[in-house]
């Protein structure tokens, strides 16, 4: 450990990511923001990671701005796990690391041996987290997955949208994203039990399971009540109004009084004091039972101003927020003047790329930023870290091992 980043909590772990696209990357990265030593294997023989021609930006060949946004802050080997000479040295790795995630096909684990109990005497305390679409036990395990289509089969596309259109999915892969932060909180803490017993094992997150997790409440009020919750206009709370979208004079305003207190201030900031004590309008039963009617008045009074003048008269005040677009998103003042966004260098030199910093802020210091690897960047030092020596490295090459 240097004292450059002995503040990093993670800082001691090494971690073996087979992975590739969105899910797995996300997950492995979160670790390596925190001072993880991931290890990202690549293969040669498919030109490493896909997501590296996932367009439709790039810096240059192999380098998208897609991949670059999944791979901060890992290293890069090349390595064929299907080559013999590829498995055994990728369990030379595993036995001085803490955990392998994969994100592969459910069925494809075992085949590839990259599960504790093809690991195991290589490591006894080897945690072995594996992503998949569906998990690696059932008749699915061996279907391919994507984000979308497990928004569309847990229901998310039901609840999305307005209720007069089609069914609409979440705009960003948040099951890919979501089950990547699963995989890393599972991984973390089957390594916290491996430190503390010697044995490590396998831990599973699917992408299906996390997606029908998700639905938390909206499931317990089905199972429990028979309540099928649709869609409700203007991204509305199912329950719960002013929660939802209004219109000012150029665009959107979403207000949310989700306490009974707001309403009051509400009503007072835009000149209707009445509208507190209206029968109609005074406690959240009355004012769900005419939501109609709510959204009528405060689409009334804040037509009058613009989004900007609106929110220089709510914000702090009343839970409110302006609807942008995805660079007005980044564009914001809060965004730029706090040091959420940054420039992460490239170790092989030329322009860094400019990406959002990681959400989490520590204490004793900064997290690291430096930008995805160059594919095989690392592979001769990680082999040399092994013993490999110059010559077989070469030969390595030479037979597509690396």
């Amino acid at each position: 450990m240097s004292e450059g980043n002995s503040h990093l909590p993670l800082s001691d772990m090494t971690v073996i990511a087979v992975e590739q696209y969105g899910a797995g990357p996300f997950g492995s990265m979160l670790l390596a923001d925190l001072g993880a030593d991931v290890i990202k294997i690549e293969n040669p023989a498919d030109g490493g990671d896909v997501g590296r021609l996932v367009g439709p930006f790039y810096f240059g060949e192999g380098d998208s701005h897609f991949h670059q946004a999944f791979n901060r802050n890992k290293r890069s080997i090349t390595l064929n796990l299907k080559h013999p000479k590829g498995k055994e040295l990728f369990r030379g790795l595993v036995a001085g690391a803490d955990a392998v995630l994969d994100n592969l096909r459910g069925d494809l684990p075992e085949k590839l041996g990259v599960t504790y109990e093809a690991l195991k005497d290589a490591n006894p305390a080897i945690v072995c987290a594996h992503l998949s679409a569906y998990g690696r036990e059932g008749p699915r395990k061996s279907w391919p997955g994507y984000d979308y289509l497990m928004q569309a089969e847990t229901g998310y596309l039901s609840v999305t949208g307005e209720p007069d259109g089609p069914p609409a999915r979440f705009g960003l892969s948040i099951v890919d994203m979501m089950t990547g932060l699963m995989a890393a909180f599972a991984l973390l803490g089957a390594v916290h039990g491996a430190r503390r017993t010697g044995r490590g094992q396998d831990v599973d997150v699917s992408l299906f399971d996390t997606a029908l997790h998700n639905l938390t409440y909206l499931a317990t009020w089905y199972l429990n009540g028979g309540h099928v919750q649709g869609r409700v206009p203007r991204s509305g709370h199912p329950s719960l109004t002013p929660s939802q979208l209004y219109r000012t004079r150029d665009g959107w305003l979403f207000i949310m009084c989700n306490k009974e207190k707001f309403w009051p201030l509400l009503a007072q900031a835009l000149g209707h004091p009445e509208w507190a004590t209206d029968p109609r309008l005074s406690s959240f039963k009355a004012r769900l039972e005419n939501r109609e009617l709510v959204t009528e008045l405060l689409d009334g009074a804040l037509t009058a101003r613009t989004t900007d003048e609106w929110m220089a008269e709510l914000g702090g005040r009343i839970p409110v927020a302006p609807v942008y677009d995805v660079g007005q998103a980044l564009d914001n003042p809060f965004v730029r003047e706090h040091d959420r966004l940054g420039a992460f260098a490239r170790r092989e030199g030329g322009e860094a790329v400019e990406m959002l910093g990681s959400p989490i802020r520590l204490g004793g210091g900064p997290v690291p930023r430096r930008a995805a690897p160059a594919l095989g960047a690392d592979t001769e030092a990680v082999l040399r870290g092994l013993g490999v020596d110059p010559a077989e490295i070469a030969a390595l090459r030479r037979d597509g091992t690396i």
